[in-house]
């Protein structure tokens, strides 16, 4: 079936994008079969004569495609100061951006990874290219960037995480997780399989860029404490941030800055 995609607004106005021109349209899923909501925040000088490298940015647990320009503050501003495009898609509630072995309906690192990409490279003015093409997100999105990033570097050159669950094992009965896996006593070798900490066997070290973002009050702390450790012990080059906060907004609003200044100082370098 054709991609398809299909423009609801031509702008949203909110007051966390600043000058930048923000998008809300569908995305057509054929693996779903459904329209996914996604927001894109493009710069205020964009243009159709120039190629925007584009960051995806995920959202977390119970949350959705409007959290980055509703309960965030300043994308308009990052996104016109580094000169990129900001895609927010919607996630669903409880994806953790799996192909769901349990859900087939749930197919959000199918969408994520290739049709979502795919129509926003067919609409917009990108660089259609992994050296100009990032993602990341927050707690689930977190996960998701990080999950997404190893498991297609051929299709993204830079991943990061803020406050991401890294490593989901020590939650088995927590945000929903058992609905796409099933229970970790049911499914233990799913929950082994699709943590991000048990995938860097995947990472060709120096072909990703990756940016962790966590705070040391954060319930995720130790998890990526831990999987710091275990991409040092395997000589993976990496940024790793820690700082004082908490799971929340206030913490999230301040990693973000330091999210996109990483990912542009790649699409600079990998030009």
């Amino acid at each position: 079936m054709k991609r398809i995609i299909i423009l609801l607004s031509a702008v949203w106005i909110f007051s966390s994008a600043g000058a930048a021109i923000v998008d809300t349209i569908r995305v057509y899923s054929p693996s779903m079969k459904k329209n996914v909501p996604v927001v894109v925040v493009r710069p205020d000088s964009y243009s159709q004569n120039k190629n925007y490298p584009v960051v995806y940015l995920l959202h977390g647990y119970s949350g959705n495609y409007t959290d980055w320009v509703t309960k965030g503050q300043g994308l308009g501003n990052l996104v016109d100061q580094h000169n990129i495009i900001a895609v927010c898609p919607d996630g669903g509630f409880n994806s953790w951006y799996w192909d769901s072995p349990e859900n087939p309906q749930y197919t959000y690192e199918t969408f994520v990874s290739d049709e979502l990409i795919s129509a926003i490279d067919g609409k917009y003015s990108t660089v259609k290219d992994r050296k100009g093409r990032g993602i990341t997100g927050l707690s689930m999105g977190g996960h998701g960037g990080l999950y997404l990033g190893i498991r297609n570097q051929d299709i993204f050159g830079v991943a990061g995480s803020m406050s991401g669950g890294v490593d989901i094992r020590p939650f088995p009965d927590n945000w929903d997780m058992s609905k796409q896996l099933g229970t970790y006593a049911e499914q233990p070798d799913r929950w082994e399989k699709y943590t991000v900490i048990n995938i860097l066997n995947l990472l060709t070290p120096g072909s990703l860029s990756i940016i962790i973002d966590c705070g040391t009050d954060d319930f995720f702390f130790a998890v990526n404490e831990k999987l710091h450790k275990e991409l040092l012990y395997r000589n993976i080059p990496h940024d790793y941030i820690v700082r004082p906060g908490a799971h929340n907004w206030t913490y999230w609003n301040n990693a973000v800055k330091f999210q996109i200044l990483y990912m542009k100082n790649y699409f600079d370098s990998a030009k």
